[in-house]
C-alpha cells in the first residue's frame, strides 16, 4: 500500500503545482497579453522557481494554449443545459446564469480570451477555426430547432448567441469599468442575482421565448 500512497501523493502535488501555475499565468496573461508576459514573471507570480514551469510547460505559448483551452472548456460545460432543455426560456436562461457566474468566478480567463481575439488570435487561431466553430454550429442547430418549433421569434441564430457571449463576458471583461459605476465596489450576491435575472427577462423577451 505504501507505493500506492506514494504514487498517489506525488499525482497530487503535480496537480497542485500545475494548478498553481495556471491559475498565475491567467493573472499574468490578463494583465500583460501574451507579448507582455515572461515565463520568469508567471514563475514570480506562482511562488515557484522557473524551471518549475518548463517542466510542466514546456514553452509560453503551451502555458498560454491551455489557459486559454481552460476557460472554454468552462464555458463548454456550461452549455450542457443548452442541449438537453425542453425548450429556449429553459436552456438559454441556465446558459445566460452559467456564463456570468463564469465571468464572476473566472474573470482573467475570460480577458485572456478577449484579448487573444481582439488582436486577432495570432496564438488559437486554429482553435477558433475548429473547436469554436463546431460548438457554434452545433448550438445554433438547437436554436433553429427551437425557432420551428414555435417556441422563440425566427431569429439568425449565430448573432443571438453572440450576443449572448458579449453580455455574459462583459461582467469579466469590463469588470472594473462595473465597479466604478457601482460605486468603487464588486457586485453583492444580491446584485449578482439581478443581473442575470435582467439579462434573461430582457434576452429571453426579446426573442419571445418568455410569455
Amino acid at each position: 500500500m505504501a507505493p500506492t500512497r506514494r504514487s498517489s501523493s506525488k499525482k497530487e502535488r503535480r496537480q497542485e503545482s500545475e494548478k498553481l501555475i495556471l491559475s498565475a499565468a491567467e493573472k499574468v496573461f490578463a494583465e500583460a497579453g501574451f507579448g507582455g508576459a515572461t515565463m520568469q514573471l508567471i514563475a514570480d507570480v506562482a511562488g515557484l522557481p522557473k524551471a518549475n514551469l518548463h517542466y510542466y510547460f514546456p514553452t509560453k505559448e503551451s502555458l498560454y494554449r491551455q489557459v486559454v483551452q481552460n476557460i472554454f472548456q468552462i464555458w463548454l460545460q456550461a452549455a450542457d443545459i443548452f442541449d438537453a432543455a425542453d425548450g429556449p426560456a429553459e436552456g438559454i436562461g441556465a446558459y445566460i446564469d452559467a456564463k456570468m457566474e463564469i465571468s464572476r468566478r473566472h474573470p482573467e480567463g475570460s480577458k485572456v480570451w478577449a484579448s487573444e481575439v481582439m488582436h486577432g488570435a495570432p496564438v488559437i487561431q486554429d482553435y477558433l477555426e475548429t473547436t469554436l466553430m463546431e460548438w457554434t454550429a452545433g448550438r445554433a442547430d438547437v436554436i433553429r430547432r427551437w425557432i420551428d418549433e414555435g417556441r422563440m421569434d425566427p431569429v439568425d441564430p449565430d448573432h443571438l448567441l453572440y450576443m449572448l457571449w458579449a453580455t455574459t463576458q462583459h461582467y469579466a471583461d469590463f469588470g472594473h469599468q462595473i465597479e466604478t459605476l457601482n460605486g468603487g465596489a464588486p457586485l453583492s450576491d444580491d446584485q449578482w442575482e439581478a443581473a442575470k435575472a435582467s439579462v434573461k427577462q430582457i434576452i429571453l423577451r426579446g426573442i419571445g421565448a418568455l410569455d
